[in-house]
């Protein structure tokens, strides 16, 4: 997995909406910090520290700003709700009694009963409601303040207020029904908690995904202790957040593996679907590699830890997620903008709603400031906060659980627009698992076999591999000393007695031979020793991949470092019409470099010397059986090395995209229709605020389909 850069991550609780993280990330910066990202939707802040402030001094600002802070924050909770446990949250018990009290207001409008409708009962009604919804509204509007990003509770609080003084005033100087606004208060609070308590659960779904991941990492393991005396085994149950590298466990049928490890003695198949995506079995014996979180649904086996903690390969998968979430892509910057500067344009075309409604229009005092109010209570600057990380989170979450890892929002951007793919083959089309055909040499052949091993083990190539893989059990290596790789053309190395030895592509024995047609050739002191074929097989789902890239539109090319004759069997039987042979990393790099020009390019790819061109394409992805160069050079890693995942993710990418411009046409289009609306009196304030407070729910909703639409 990708080495992850230490950052700070804290939990924040008292987040109300977008917003609030749009201040908190103002103030962070600020502070001169970098790399800061705020979570509403996950209620976390991540950043870097630098030397002008201290640690202690940051988590107390944000403090300071009226939020909570919750350093070193459990993956497994929610800062923001949880309406999947026992109990119900603060949030929830003041819209209970809120909406208690607010009921019969309600009914006042409809019923003929004479104590709904007098006046002092009403106030007694709606004063606790609004001393409810001042503590609540007005303390995160406070807060939002402090960060200089107003938030919309600053609207809310203020429609109410207008609405509940004006009635107190009509009540004290006794004006009459007509200055009784009271149900107009109440009701306005009673329903954006009601939004409130939907988006949160809503919200909460949206980034189920991680929270599922971390579920899986188990909290006990049984570790194997060994007595120093006697040399008995002996088992106690530890927790996992004590494992150490180099303990050893015990693991029985159905059991969760603790942590990343291998295999030391027996033998069983384990579930990896939580990282792969695929529900297949894979066997595990002496010396395979096992991931932490994994189940072991046959056999029992003893494993050693290799990694614990933050180093596991879910540990970086769900940090990795959660930092793909928090990288937003660059159309969100335009909801960001307009949402700092929403609520002061909206505060400015309420003032003018009255001013224009009470002097120019003459439409009365009573009139005038409910259309006022109307305006405050309509807007609603979340939903276009909403509409990108709730969409991102629920894209990038089922991705993550099919096995794609989206290393951030704005890759997941960028895919979406590619329109060419190109493909290496070795390793990638291929399924690079190879045997030796034939081979010929003028040296002995144990000779020749203890050369090829002696180089190739030293080399993570596919081919390498295969050939160590055919000779070591039968044949023993020749020492090699000062062994280095060539990138694109094979690898080097001496023996004790000086002799030079080089393993490799034509590139190294074109001045030797005319003939191309070989996968390796071996030199011994500059000269021409031998040469090798290999057999590789196409992967059985790449011609899907690429009938899938062809029905969608998308060209495909195929750029290989092998032999002509290969790469063009290997393009005729997948349909690839394009293709490219004898290529260097540096040819590689210049045609991607190229292609990137003319579009948004992805180049698929596995090998070390794939890793320039994958981190110069638009959108690089790997194979997670490729090397760990290409791996970190990569913008998506398919975690399940199956290429049925690149048009899932694909499909992913662009129905996200789709998403979030569906979320920001409602929350433009919502706030441009009903804004004016209000001013000219066509929504009074109950109205206005129950459109208010769905608003935001159905961008939440219609993100949430992400999850379960067919891609």
């Amino acid at each position: 997995m990708t080495e992850v850069s230490t950052i700070h991550r804290v939990g924040i609780e008292g987040m109300d909406c977008n917003n609030c993280a749009i201040g908190i990330k103002r103030f962070l910066e600020k502070k001169g910090l970098q790399n800061v990202d705020v979570s509403f939707a996950n209620a976390e802040a991540s950043f870097e520290m630098n030397n002008a402030v201290t640690y202690e001094e940051v988590l107390e600002g944000i403090e300071n700003l009226g939020y909570h802070v919750i350093e070193e924050p459990d993956e497994t909770t929610d800062t923001v709700a949880q309406p999947d446990v026992a109990g119900w949250s603060d949030l929830e018990w003041k819209l209970l009694v809120c909406a208690i009290f607010t009921l019969p207001l309600l009914l006042s409008m409809f019923l003929p009963f004479e104590i709904l409708h007098n006046s002092a009962v009403q106030m007694l009604l709606c004063l606790p409601v609004f001393i409810i919804g001042a503590d609540h509204f007005g303390s995160s509007a406070l807060k939002s303040l402090k960060t200089g990003v107003p938030n919309m509770d600053v609207l809310i609080i203020m429609g109410t207020t207008a609405a509940f003084l004006y009635s107190l005033i009509g009540f004290a100087f006794g004006l009459g029904h007509n200055y009784m606004f009271w149900e107009t208060a109440a009701t306005i609070i009673t329903l954006v908690l009601t939004g409130n308590v939907i988006e949160r659960r809503s919200v909460r779904q949206t980034g189920s995904a991680i929270r599922e991941l971390s579920k899986l990492q188990p909290t006990v393991a049984r570790r194997i202790k060994i007595d120093s005396v006697t040399g008995h085994e002996s088992i106690e149950e530890v927790s996992t957040k004590s494992i150490r590298t180099g303990q050893v466990f015990l693991v029985n049928t159905g059991d969760r593996i603790p942590t990343d490890g291998i295999v030391v003695w027996g033998s069983g198949g384990a579930n990896e679907a939580m990282m792969t995506g695929e529900s297949l079995l894979v066997e595990k014996g002496e010396g395979s590699a096992l991931i932490g979180g994994s189940v072991l649904e046959i056999g029992s086996i003893k494993m050693k830890a290799t990694k614990v903690g933050k180093d596991t390969a879910l540990a970086q998968i769900i940090e990795l997620v959660k930092r793909a979430q928090a990288n937003q892509p660059p159309i969100h910057k335009l909801a960001d903008r307009i949402s700092a500067v929403f609520v002061p344009v909206v505060l400015l075309i309420a003032i003018v709603t009255f001013a224009g409604g009470y002097f120019y229009f003459n439409i009365g005092f009573k009139q005038s400031i409910l259309n006022s109010i109307a305006v405050l209570v309509i807007s609603c600057p979340c939903a276009m906060g909403l509409a990108t990380p709730t969409a991102l989170m629920a894209g990038l979450g089922r991705a993550a659980k099919n096995g794609i890892l989206i290393k951030s929002g704005t890759v997941l951007e960028t895919m979406a627009k590619v329109s060419t793919v190109v493909f290496d083959k070795t390793g990638t089309l291929t399924t690079g698992y190879f045997t030796i055909k034939s081979m010929k040499s003028e040296l002995p052949d144990f000779e020749f076999k203890a050369i090829l091993l002696g180089l190739e083990r030293y080399s993570a190539h596919p081919l390498a591999k295969a050939i160590v893989r055919a000779l070591e059990k039968d044949h023993k290596p020749l020492p090699m000393f000062e062994v280095r790789e060539m990138k694109g053309m094979g690898i080097m190395g001496k023996d004790t007695d000086g002799n030079t030895y080089m393993a490799g592509s034509y590139n190294i024995a074109d001045e030797f031979t005319d003939d191309n047609t070989h996968n390796i050739y071996v030199l011994k002191n500059g000269k021409l020793a031998g040469w090798l074929d290999m057999e590789d097989e196409l992967r059985p789902d790449a011609a899907d991949a690429v009938e899938y890239l062809s029905k969608h539109h998308i060209k495909t090319l195929l750029l290989s470092g092998d032999h002509t004759d290969k790469t063009t069997q290997a393009a005729r039987k997948l349909g690839i019409t394009e293709y490219y042979a004898n290529r260097l990393p540096k040819e590689k790099l210049d045609m991607i470099e190229d292609l990137s020009k003319k579009g948004v390019t992805a180049m698929v790819g596995d090998g070390i010397n794939d890793a320039p061109a994958l981190a110069k394409a638009s959108v690089g992805i790997a194979l997670s059986n490729a090397s760990q160069v290409a791996i970190d050079s990569a913008d998506v890693v398919l975690l399940n090395s199956n290429l049925h995942s690149l048009g899932n993710a694909l499909g992913i990418c662009r129905h996200t995209v789709l998403t979030i411009k569906q979320n920001l046409f409602w929350a433009f289009f919502y706030n441009l229709l009903a804004i004016p609306l209000a001013a000219v009196g066509l929504l009074n304030p109950m109205i206005a605020a129950f459109a208010m407070a769905f608003s935001d729910v159905i961008v939440i909703g219609n993100s949430l389909r992400l999850k379960t639409k067919k891609i």
